[in-house]
């Protein structure tokens, strides 16, 4: 009897265990893919990192999904995967889903690392010829330790500009992620605003990163560059994160150096295209979409608005170690938004 009962009771168990798994509140519901127009006028709502996002609490139990749903999703995530398409559904489950995405030509937008509202036409009208001259003790020491940085490069790649290049960039998009790091750490110990400047620092080390993407299209790294780039970005990673820290003014500067030397870099990289010493091939369908260049974009047309680039990063230093040499913060001076 007592061997009975037991069973009886447990039978009773599994079944309201086996009940309640399967009436739950489900947090989430499919979305219907938008267009591009759709998703740009709907970041008025709820939009995170490109990927529309909803919450609403159903009562509708899971077990209200008929199998043929379930089938239908199973074997089109399968079906995804298969085919290596980047839209393969990992969990309905957070409600997170990527719209579809549209050029203005109807063609759905291929990238994930960038979207249509990241893309711009720079401003080519710029001056590259502009130099701050140095003044004080620490102006003339950035100079120099510039100068001196140059050397090994000339003497590594000489006149193999793709590499120089490629090697450039992955030092140049340290400062802005380092700068904007600390600044954001500082905002938050102090709690004060930054004045936008974690933004734009940010959007300079990501604009820089853009560069590097685009050259590995163009040039493909030996194994001994790829060594060398490891080295030095750790060498120069931790170098400028402890000089950022105790001179702000000191390391924008140097930065805006920095930036002089890439611009002379990237015109002596021009100088050979037009020679005809390195051949004017098509440019990358990354730097078309990204710089909204003609679809018959050339390599010197890359090199161009990547010039332009570093012409105003070079503006965007010099102005911020201007404002913390008249004894400002920078949070007390308006941050250069989009200025690419």
């Amino acid at each position: 009897m007592n061997r009975i009962a037991v069973r009886s009771v447990v039978g009773g168990l599994r079944g309201s265990q086996t009940q309640n798994c399967n009436s739950y509140i489900s947090t989430a519901v499919p979305l219907t893919p938008l267009d591009g127009a759709e998703f740009l006028h709907s970041l008025k709502g709820d939009v995170s990192g490109g990927f529309y996002r909803t919450r609403m609490m159903s009562t509708v139990p899971q077990s209200a999904k008929t199998v043929e749903e379930r089938r239908e999703s199973k074997s089109s995530v399968s079906d995804d995967a298969k085919k290596g398409s980047d839209r393969v559904v990992v969990s309905d489950y957070w409600g997170i889903y990527r719209p579809k995405i549209t050029r203005g030509d109807v063609s759905e937008w291929t990238w994930n690392c960038f979207m249509p509202w990241d893309t711009y036409k720079p401003d080519l009208s710029i001056d590259l010829s502009k130099h701050h001259v140095p003044k004080t003790f620490m102006d003339r020491f950035a100079y120099r330790t510039v100068k001196v940085l140059r050397m090994p490069t000339d003497i590594f790649f000489k006149r193999r500009y793709g590499c120089r290049a490629m090697m450039l960039e992955t030092v140049a998009a340290v400062p802005g992620i380092v700068g904007g790091m600390l600044l954001h750490l500082r905002s938050l110990r102090k709690f004060q605003q930054s004045g936008g400047w974690v933004k734009a620092l940010l959007e300079e080390a990501e604009n820089e990163r853009m560069h590097l993407m685009t050259m590995v299209e163009l040039v493909q790294p030996m194994w001994y560059e790829r060594l060398l780039v490891l080295l030095v970005q750790g060498v120069f990673f931790n170098a400028f994160f402890v000089l950022y820290l105790l001179s702000p003014k000191l390391a924008h500067r140097i930065v805006g150096y920095l930036e002089e030397e890439a611009i002379h870099s990237y015109t002596e990289y021009l100088k050979d295209i037009d020679s005809g010493k390195i051949e004017n091939v098509q440019a990358p369908a990354i730097a078309i979409d990204y710089w909204r260049l003609p679809k018959d974009a050339t390599l010197r047309d890359v090199i161009t608005v990547i010039r332009a680039d570093e012409a105003h990063h070079r503006d965007v230093n010099h102005y911020a170690s201007d404002i913390q040499f008249q004894g400002k913060e920078l949070r007390e001076a308006p941050a250069p938004f989009d200025y690419h």
